[in-house]
This record gives structure tokens, C-alpha cells and sequence, in this order.
């Protein structure tokens, strides 16, 4: 239209339409909701689109999802990297452990220097009101919080811990597949997932194997049983009686003749204090939250073939756990 004040040619501003003036946002909307359960080009397809206009549209409603979400201001928060493509290549991600969504996706590697701009982003008096961050052993993450957030108590995450664990067992596993031979070797070996999966996750036939390997060899049956037995940790309540429970299991190693089991037992020594801070009841949060977001950004990236638009990442990764508009 032709302003009579200026002179000029304008497009008028219409609130019921998308960034892009040929469809309206409501079906900007129903575009993005349709994305939550497929991908792009299956969209494109069902709704005769190009996929530069489907992504567009889901970039919209993305970015209203986050406008509705609000700012955060966590209480409670977990720290942990994946990677966004093949070699090193990390970005880091930060949560809000109470509200159960991620906040914050960026830094160009996991060192301090990334890090450090999540805090910048979160601003001080937020950063004042963190009283909880739960990460894994990587020492740039807890050096900046400690910096940044020095109110903050450190949490070493579960699983992190465990997955250390298992790389000791299959360690022995390894070991014990070199110093064998002839019938003896068999049984142990194709059993590597076997042994690193929990009991109840197994099928019968995997149930069956297990309990073959685990008769045929007392080193990796001894190995296994530690493994299994060292998740009661985080069942107690009191900081005491979970040192107990370690030193117990630290002293049943004796003899065992399992290095790699002795190396994990001194690694939980150095961060002790991290891991015995969920026994105080102000630090019980969801410890498998975390790992949980990373398995859906896993399938994000799976279900795309890998995501070059890192802006687009960004906005999946941080709306994955948001409600639909």
C-alpha cells in the first residue's frame, strides 16, 4: 500500500501471518507439530512443500515455543557435551534438572572457555540462585562452575560413573579373551554386550549366554558381580554408611587380581566428594535426566542423517522436552 506521509510502498503488518507472508501462522504451527514426529522431507512430501519452506516454518514455531517457555532460572542444573558430528567436535548443553528441559546449547568444544559462556549468557544474579549442577568428571566443567558458581555443590552424574565401570569390565574381559585359548577363549568370545548390559534388559537367550560365560570363567564372573553391586551406592542416604559401602567393596578387590578394577576404585577416591553429595537429601534430583536428553538428541540426529544448520540444532535440542503449542 501507498503511505501518504512518506511517499512510499509498504506491506502491511498482519499478526495472523507467518515470517513468511504466504502462509498463515496457524499452519506455520501445524507445520512444526508435524515436525516433532517426522522428518523434513516426509512433511514436504505429505504437505506438497519445498523442505527450505517446511524447515522455515518449524524454525518459527520453534522459536515461539521458547518465546512461551520464558526465561530460565534454574535451581538445579546438568552439564554434559555431545558430539554434533564425526572427530571432536562438541557443543555443550546445559539443563534445568527440576523443570526437566534443556536451556542452553552452545560453546565450539568442551573447554572452559565454552563453558564459561553459559554463565556469561545465564548472567550473575542468576548464576547466585544455582545451588546444584550434576556433570561428569570432565575437569573444565567443574573448574568453571566452581569459579562461576562457587555456592554451587558439584554432583558427579551416575551414569557417567557406571559407564566407567564397564569399560573396567570389558578391560578384564579383553584380558582375560587374550590369556585363553581353545574351548575356554569360546565362551567368551561375541559375549561383550552380554556382559555390559544390565540383567534385565537381556533376553532369555541372552540370559542363557551370560550365565555360560559367567560359569566358565571366575575372573570375569567376580569382575561382573562388582559391577552389578557397586550401583547401591547412590542408595544411601547418608554420606557414612556409603563410605562404608565403599571401602567394603575397595577391600573385596584384594587378590582379585583385576587392575582395571583397582584404577576405577582411584578414581572414585579423587572425586569422592562429588559423588557423595546425593546422599544429602537437598541434592535428590533425577539423575537419569541428562542421559535421557541425550538419547532423544541421539534420535534427532539419527532420524535427520546429521544436521548441518547448527542454528537448527540449537532449536530441536532446546524445545525437544517444551509441550506443543
Amino acid at each position: 500500500m501507498l503511505c501518504k506521509s512518506c511517499g512510499h510502498v509498504k506491506r502491511e503488518q498482519l499478526d495472523f501471518l507467518a515470517d513468511n507472508p504466504l502462509y498463515t501462522e496457524r499452519f506455520a504451527y501445524y507445520v512444526g507439530r508435524r515436525c516433532r514426529q517426522a522428518t523434513i522431507k516426509d512433511v514436504a512430501e505429505e504437505l506438497k512443500l519445498h523442505w527450505a519452506t517446511v524447515k522455515t516454518l518449524e524454525k518459527q514455531y520453534m522459536r515461539a515455543q521458547l518465546a512461551r517457555a520464558g526465561a530460565p532460572g534454574p535451581k538445579a542444573i546438568g552439564i554434559d557435551e555431545i558430539s554434533i558430528r564425526k572427530g571432536p567436535t562438541y557443543r555443550i548443553v546445559v539443563s534445568d534438572l527440576i523443570r526437566e528441559r534443556p536451556i542452553w546449547f552452545g560453546g565450539a568444544d568442551r573447554k572452559e572457555a565454552s563453558m564459561a559462556l553459559f554463565y556469561d549468557w545465564l548472567g550473575e544474579k542468576k548464576t547466585r540462585g544455582i545451588r546444584l549442577a550434576v556433570m561428569d568428571m570432565w575437569k573444565p566443567f567443574h573448574n568453571v562452575t566452581v569459579a562461576r558458581a562457587p555456592q554451587t555443590a558439584i554432583l558427579y552424574d551416575k551414569f557417567h560413573i557406571m559407564r566407567h565401570l564397564g569399560d573396567a569390565l570389558d578391560q578384564v574381559r579383553k584380558s582375560e579373551y587374550r590369556r585363553l585359548s581353545g574351548q575356554d577363549r569360546s565362551y567368551i568370545k561375541g559375549q561383550k554386550y552380554t556382559l555390559l548390559s544390565r540383567r534385565e534388559n537381556l533376553t532369555l537367550k541372552g540370559r542363557q549366554a551370560l550365565k555360560k560365560v559367567l560359569t566358565a570363567n571366575k575372573r570375569l564372573n567376580t569382575a561382573y558381580l562388582l559391577r552389578e553391586s557397586f550401583g547401591q551406592l547412590w542408595d544411601y542416604e547418608r554420606e557414612g554408611w556409603a563410605r562404608r559401602f565403599f571401602e567394603n567393596w575397595r577391600e573385596s578387590l584384594k587378590w582379585q587380581r583385576l587392575k582395571p578394577y583397582e584404577q576405577f576404585a582411584e578414581m572414585i577416591e579423587r572425586h569422592w566428594d562429588g559423588i557423595a553429595a546425593y546422599c544429602k537429601p537437598e541434592n535428590k534430583v533425577s539423575l537419569g535426566f541428562v542421559e535421557g536428553l541425550n538419547n532423544k538428541i541421539r534420535v534427532i540426529q539419527r532420524r535427520a542423517y546429521g544436521l548441518r544448520d547448527e542454528e537448527y540444532l540449537r532449536l530441536k535440542v532446546l524445545t525437544c522436552m517444551l509441550p506443543k503449542l
